[in-house]
C-alpha cells in the first residue's frame, strides 16, 4: 500500500526528456538495498499507482509487465519519488520473495549497506523463533522465555555502560553488539521489530 507521505507531482515528470520511457530504481524500504532497475511509460506508472504493485514497460516484450505476474514475487509499493530533474523515479518497495529471476534478493551483485545488515540479522533472528532450542543460542533464548531474554538485555546494558565508564572502546563495541542482538531477540519475542522502534524515533524527531 502506498505510504500516505508519497508526494509525486505527475505533472512535473519530464516524459519528453526520456522519450516516454523513464528509468526506475527499485529499493527495499527497510534495508535500503537496491533491488533492480526498470523502465516505465506513463501507462505503467498509472497502473503502479492504481494497483500498488510495481508495473514496468518491458522493452523486450513491448508491453506492460507487472513484476511477479508469473512468479508471484510482487514488489509492493511503499513510496514513490522523482529525482531533482524529474526524469528518474525511485520506488521504495516491500518485496514478496526474491526480486531477481536468478533467485537472489537483488539483481545487483553487491548492494548491502552496513545498516542493511541489521535488517538481515533481524530476519535471521525471527526465523529462529520456532526452531529446536538445541539448534542455536537464539532458539534456546526463545525457548527459555521472555523473562530470560529480558534479563540478558539488562545484563548487556549494564556491561555496555561499564565498558564506557572505563573508556574501553573494544569492550564497548563488543558489549554494544551483544546488547543490540539481545534487544532484537526481545523485540521479536514480543512480536515487534526494529522498524517499530525507528517509527517512534522518527515521530519524536518531528
Amino acid at each position: 500500500m502506498l505510504n500516505s507521505n508519497t508526494k509525486l507531482n505527475l505533472a512535473q515528470l519530464d516524459w519528453q526528456k526520456v522519450n516516454n520511457l523513464m528509468p526506475v530504481i527499485i529499493q527495499h524500504y527497510v534495508s535500503g538495498d537496491v533491488l533492480m532497475l526498470g523502465y516505465m511509460n506513463q501507462e505503467a506508472l498509472a497502473q503502479t499507482l492504481d494497483s500498488g504493485k510495481v508495473t514496468f514497460y518491458s522493452r523486450t516484450k513491448q508491453r506492460l509487465w507487472t513484476k511477479g505476474e508469473t512468479s508471484g514475487n510482487f514488489l509492493n509499493v511503499i513510496n514513490i519519488g522523482a529525482d531533482c530533474d524529474n526524469d528518474t523515479l525511485l520506488i521504495l518497495v516491500k518485496p514478496i520473495g526474491p526480486t531477481c529471476h536468478t533467485g537472489t534478493n537483488s539483481c545487483f551483485a553487491s548492494t548491502k549497506t552496513e545498516w542493511g545488515f541489521l535488517f538481515e540479522l533481524e530476519q535471521l533472528i525471527a526465523s529462529r523463533k520456532s526452531a529446536d532450542p538445541k539448534s542455536s543460542y537464539t532458539a534456546k533464548l526463545y525457548h527459555d522465555g521472555t523473562k530470560r531474554i529480558a534479563q540478558k538485555v539488562g545484563e548487556e546494558g549494564v556491561e555496555t555502560a561499564l565498558a564506557a565508564t572505563v573508556h574501553d572502546q573494544e569492550e564497548l563495541k563488543n558489549e554494544s553488539a551483544d546488547l543490540i542482538y539481545h534487544l532484537l531477540v526481545l523485540l521479536q519475542d514480543q512480536d515487534l521489530s526494529l522498524q517499530d522502534v525507528i517509527g517512534i524515533l522518527k515521530a519524536r524527531h518531528k
